[in-house]
């Protein structure tokens, strides 16, 4: 085990050994293992935007074993996908990539100014089918998550008394949020500590822009100079605000974006002190061969020494 997994492990130390097992065995697979970086392939899209939205681009992709061949073959951390798509491969493709079964999902049938997630998943399934993980959404800025916060709660202590590792999506949605808000620097931030505070081991966030939401946050990052004027440095600052940069965060692929733009994002991720991405719409909407040539430009990336402009946290 390398000295960066072994530092990245003694930041939990609360944790039980089951747990920190399934953690490395995170950190320690495919093609960045033990760099203490991390790249995701998630497929939820199709419960969350619909499976002509997500699928129709590259139709290979409405079969659920393409995605586990995708990660597989692209050398990917982890597959994260909810119950049915995980239930429709584990067995065909068992050991050869760590899973993450998500466990609450959200469709968009109705439109809702206050989204809400169901469960439709359990410990009980992620240990059944193998899972190192499990996956949770929260939406700060709904009326509904404190329920939602209380729900992560509840599954975090189960799946951590039985070993598994807990991955949070804390994407602020909701109606105390104007559309800018939801990735406005403090806003992430934020979304982003509450994850933390709520037990995650690893924190999924969106790649935050420089708007500022709350005013009352606005006087703090003006009058304490803040930086938030570029990409990384924005990373920095959300690196910073969970626990100064001792738990997992990695950021979100969003929507389909050309490969120039995707490797800026990367190295922005990269030289801020990120722990890497979860590529989901930008690998699977392509072809399996510009897939696998993306995602392997991003762990090459990943895998390279940070500029001189990344500050280690930790």
């Amino acid at each position: 085990m390398t000295q960066r997994v072994q530092e990245i492990l003694s930041w939990y130390g609360s944790d039980n050994p089951g747990t920190l097992t399934n953690l490395a065995r995170l950190l320690n697979h495919g093609k960045l293992a033990g760099t203490g970086k991390l790249v995701i392939l998630p497929v939820d899209q199709g419960f969350e935007h619909g499976p002509a939205r997500s699928f129709a681009p590259n139709p290979d992709a409405y079969d659920p074993r393409y995605h586990f061949e995708l990660a597989i073959e692209a050398g990917c951390n982890a597959y994260a996908a909810p119950l049915g798509f995980l239930e429709a491969g584990a067995r065909e493709f068992v050991g050869q990539i760590p899973l993450i079964l998500k466990v609450n999902d959200h469709d968009v049938l109705l439109d809702e100014k206050d989204p809400y997630q169901a469960l439709t998943g359990s410990v009980e399934d992620a240990l059944r089918l193998g899972c190192v993980g499990i996956g949770f959404t929260i939406y700060p800025g709904s009326e509904h998550r404190l329920e939602m916060y209380g729900q992560i709660r509840a599954y975090a202590q189960e799946a951590k008394r039985h070993g598994l590792v807990v991955i949070i999506w804390s994407y602020p949605r909701g109606s105390g949020l104007s559309k800018a808000g939801e990735t406005a620097i403090d806003v992430t931030a934020y979304a982003a500590h509450i994850a933390a505070q709520l037990g995650a081991h690893i924190i999924k966030v969106k790649l935050p822009s420089d708007h500022i939401e709350q005013e009352a946050a606005r006087k703090v990052y003006e009058q304490e100079n803040i930086s938030i004027s570029t990409l990384d440095a924005r990373v920095r600052h959300i690196v910073q605000c969970t626990f100064n940069g001792r738990r997992i965060v990695i950021f979100s692929g969003g929507v389909v974006d050309s490969d120039q733009a995707i490797s800026e994002e990367i190295r922005a991720i990269h030289t801020g002190g990120g722990f890497g991405s979860i590529i989901g719409r930008n690998s699977f909407q392509r072809s399996k061969s510009q897939a696998l040539n993306l995602l392997n430009s991003i762990t090459d990336i990943y895998s390279s020494k940070p500029t001189l402009r990344a500050r280690i946290l930790t």
